[in-house]
């Protein structure tokens, strides 16, 4: 993983500057062998407890003893001074800085940085050390502290965006289920409708009317090509719909289902999401007449408002409240009866589709379409014992004609 890489690669570094600074330790071995292995012995306790700190930093959390490392990387570090001659802390401050920016808040971390150079100069200045030497030992703290600070947080933003990455990943999968899925309920719900209509129907009429039936047939061979080619949409992503063709449909397999249909759409121009939202709603609402009502007429209308467009598709059969199902399998054959209109059969059923109460995944679904629009929809009973799908979606003002 990236993550692991970058972490290694800034342990990589950090070792690397550790190992720096304890070659420059051995310079002790010149004062004597004593005082050169007490300075390495000092050395190697300062860098293993910085190991440890910055291993925690590293992973994004703290030492489990912290703050005790951190307290004894700075006696460590200190503690020297005053068994070895020459101020060996000017050669381990620098991790200590990188400690202190890494594990405190940068407010603390960096004033901890600001006292370590003031001490280190006030200690070189006044010792046998030159001006430009002094210099450069006080530069070394914030230099080698900033540097390990930066490591650690290229490691922990590195972590951050790996994940984030992932969790974009996943929420990509979940989006795109969720879209096949709404897009199979909405469009295979009117086509599987109307194949077990149409088969039924078909199946009633075979022996009184053999010429009928094998129109029913022919037809609910169409629909099945419409339903597979619904079916290669979704997995091309590709659903541009027409309002004008889709309410064109819902009028003829309407009125094939014995329902009188009227349609009366307004002369707007829309954008292409509204448009798509709208004609979603008229498929999914007619597949809803068809599977839940007993409807005998139905009118789809579209109308301007404000800056919007009002869709409402109501028909006269929403069924009674009792026994209702908002989203019945699709596939099961509805009951049928004679239809006044036809003399063929019309679809009833127990379920409502949007009635009230808890929505149907058909009116969340649509709700979930005109939102992105940036609108609403909305199915509600009429006091005449009918059924409203309402959706309103916007438009631009200057796309209407």
């Amino acid at each position: 993983m990236v993550s692991s890489s970058a972490r290694r690669l800034s342990s990589a570094l950090i070792t690397a500057v550790s190992c720096a600074y304890t070659v420059i330790a051995l310079v002790y071995f010149l004062q004597g062998p004593l005082y050169g292995v007490l300075a390495l012995v000092v050395f190697l306790v300062v860098v293993g407890v910085h190991y440890l700190n910055m291993r925690a930093g590293l992973r994004g959390g703290r030492p489990p003893a912290f703050p005790l490392t951190v307290l004894l990387q700075v006696v460590a570090t200190y503690l020297p001074d005053f068994l070895l001659p020459g101020g060996m802390s000017a050669l381990t401050t620098p991790l200590l800085a990188g400690t202190l920016l890494v594990h405190l808040p940068l407010r603390w971390g960096g004033a901890g940085v600001g006292l370590i150079m003031l001490y280190e100069g006030t200690q070189l200045w006044f010792g046998p050390h030159a001006a430009h030497l002094t210099l450069f030992y006080v530069v070394t703290v914030p230099t080698t502290g900033t540097m390990i600070y930066a490591l650690v947080r290229f490691t922990r933003v590195t972590a951050e965006l790996e994940q984030a990455r992932a969790e974009l990943a996943d929420a990509a999968v979940l989006k795109e289920r969720v879209r096949i899925s709404r897009d199979l309920h909405d469009g295979l719900g009117r086509s599987l409708t109307a194949i077990a209509l149409k088969g039924d129907l078909a199946g009633r009429l075979i022996d009184r009317d053999p010429g009928t039936a094998r129109a029913e047939v022919g037809e609910l061979v169409q629909v099945a090509r419409e339903a597979a080619q619904d079916v290669r949409q979704v997995a091309r992503d590709y659903r541009a719909m027409s309002l004008a063709g889709e309410v064109d449909r819902a009028v003829a397999l309407l009125e094939s289902s014995g329902v009188s249909v009227q349609a009366h759409l307004a002369d707007v121009t829309l954008p292409t999401r509204s448009e798509e939202a709208l004609a979603w709603a008229v498929r999914e609402g007619v597949t809803n007449v068809l599977r839940h009502s007993r409807a005998t007429t139905c009118t789809i209308t579209t109308s301007l408002q404000e800056g919007a467009v009002r869709l409402e598709l109501a028909n006269d059969g929403a069924p009674p409240d009792a026994g209702t199902d908002p989203d019945p399998d699709p596939g099961s054959s509805p009951a049928s009866g004679p239809s006044p209109a036809s003399g063929v059969g019309s679809v009833s059923s127990a379920g409502a589709g949007f009635g009230t109460g808890a929505p149907g995944a058909g009116l969340v679904s649509l709700a979930e379409r005109a939102a992105q629009a940036g609108g609403t929809a909305t199915g509600s009973r009429t006091g005449q014992g009918g059924f409203v799908l309402a959706m309103e979606v916007a438009v631009r003002r200057e796309a209407v004609s």
